[in-house]
């Protein structure tokens, strides 16, 4: 009766636990399709683009696509040893909306992103700016559709999480389970709340009115942020501003990463370095990442007990037992299999989960450690330490 009565408890706090980490995704603004406004304000999409020639041509001429009919294209190339000045320059040739500019040696205390961007919006000339990633690609009608809304939401800095292009059998299985945990540590309905202090955005994607941007200093006032996007909404919404994360994934895609070595690079700067300053919450994340990983592995786990007791005299109680454990993996594959479809892959990645959990806390704990130890993180060819 002892092992029933545990057994119970961990299949009532699994079913609330798994329930309650998969419904924390509350994006309540949707970008929707919308005709070109009549009177169009310009706006100035600026791009910083560091050794991006996978991506710029993409990412440039799908900018350069919009049906919005007042538009420029500010490029900063941020020094790159690639081919992406070359492109830039050949696009613009052909597009006098665009502007690509050869950018400057990186100053002391900035960081890379900031300084590419404060470069760009200075060459800009809009009344709004669109702060768009070299990895991110608009549809037709992206600029139109997040402009209407941002006016509708009464915005001044407006902020879309986007459709994820998975690629390869890692971005598969890491990336729904990272997205999952980004939605626990964030949450839009408190962000789009003037009363709240919370805030955030997603870099891949950001319009701003332009006196607002001035107003809070620009990035000039983030230069030594590599998670700039977070610090500049902070910037924004704590200065009385009104701050709009939204659903873009209708009119927005990217694609972060195409293999597992550049997305452990990328996740595992990403949570050194947002989370450097707050290491009791990065060992809490590496901890919780952990837990789910034992959870995940436990599962299996915890039928096979059910079934040996099963097989040495548990009669109807290690039925029961048997029974909880598949409910459970029953409830957290069908939950992964709709966030899988949910990013436009099979639903038969959910059974990846305990693989994709291992390389998740595998994240979380090397990130953890490079904040306790003093080491730093690499980033396009540049070294970042944390403070």
């Amino acid at each position: 009766m002892t092992y029933f009565i545990i057994s119970t408890l961990l299949f009532l706090a699994a079913i609330v636990i798994i329930y309650w980490i998969h419904n924390q995704y509350h994006l309540d603004v949707i970008v929707e399709p919308a005709f070109p406004p009549a009177d169009a304000p310009l706006i100035s999409i600026c791009i910083p683009a560091r050794n991006e020639e996978n991506n710029i041509r993409r990412c440039v001429e799908s900018a350069l696509g919009q049906d919005y009919p007042n538009i420029e294209v500010v490029v900063l190339d941020d020094r790159s040893t690639d081919s992406t000045l070359t492109q830039l320059i050949e696009i613009a040739s052909r597009d006098s909306r665009l502007l690509p500019i050869r950018g400057n040696e990186l100053p002391a205390g900035w960081a890379g992103k900031p300084h590419a961007l404060f470069q760009a919006s200075a060459a800009a000339h809009g009344e709004w700016l669109c702060f768009v990633d070299a990895d991110t690609f608009l549809a037709p009608n992206a600029i139109s559709a997040c402009y209407a809304k941002a006016i509708k939401t009464e915005a001044d800095m407006f902020t879309t999480m986007n459709e994820q292009i998975l690629g390869s059998f890692w971005e598969k299985v890491v990336m729904p389970l990272v997205m999952t945990a980004l939605s626990v540590g964030f949450s839009p309905r408190k962000v789009n709340d003037p009363n709240s202090r919370d805030a955030i955005a997603n870099g891949q994607f950001i319009m701003i009115r332009r006196a607002v941007y001035n107003d809070i200093g620009g990035h000039e006032k983030v230069k030594d942020q590599i998670v700039e996007d977070k610090a500049i909404s902070e910037q924004v919404k704590w200065n009385g501003h009104r701050l709009v994360v939204a659903d873009g994934m209708k009119v927005i895609r990217t694609r972060m990463y195409t293999d597992l070595p550049s997305m452990w690079e990328g996740w595992t700067k990403n949570i050194y370095l947002g989370l450097s300053g707050h290491p009791a919450m990065l060992l809490l994340g590496a901890f919780g990442a952990t837990l789910a990983l034992i959870a995940a592995l436990f599962l299996p786990l915890w039928t096979l007990l059910g079934i040996n007791w099963l097989f040495n005299g548990g009669e109807w109680l290690a039925g029961a037992i048997i029974v909880q454990s598949l409910l459970v993996w029953g409830w957290l594959l069908y939950l992964r299999a709709k966030a899988a479809r949910g990013m436009n892959i099979s639903a038969w990645y959910a059974l990846t989960t305990p693989l994709g959990a291992g390389v998740f806390a595998a994240m979380m704990l090397t990130s953890a450690w490079k904040v306790l130890s003093g080491q730093g993180v690499t980033w396009r060819g540049r070294k970042y330490h944390s403070k």
